[in-house]
């Protein structure tokens, strides 16, 4: 394997210039998606709160992961199984 020596790279004032353009462009994109986030998130809570259909704080998280709650029986007798007092 032949070696050579190693190449010079210099920074131009262009490729600088280019560089600014482009990050610059960047952090606008995303300011914007940041600000979208946001303007989605808040709409949605206003969706949910004024929605036709009200539920908890507890219920809209038992539907967002799944969660069904089966309501529990009132009686003594599933508390005691068969015993009565």
């Amino acid at each position: 394997m032949l070696r050579r020596k190693p190449t010079r790279l210099e920074l131009k004032l262009d490729d600088i210039e280019e560089f600014e353009s482009i990050r610059k462009d960047l952090e606008s994109r995303k300011k914007q998606r940041e600000e979208a986030e946001v303007a989605a998130a808040a709409g949605e809570e206003a969706a949910i709160a004024l929605g036709a259909d009200h539920k908890s704080r507890e219920q809209i998280i038992n539907d967002r992961i799944g969660y069904k709650p089966q309501p529990k029986a009132g009686g003594r007798a599933a508390h005691f199984g068969t015993f009565e007092f």
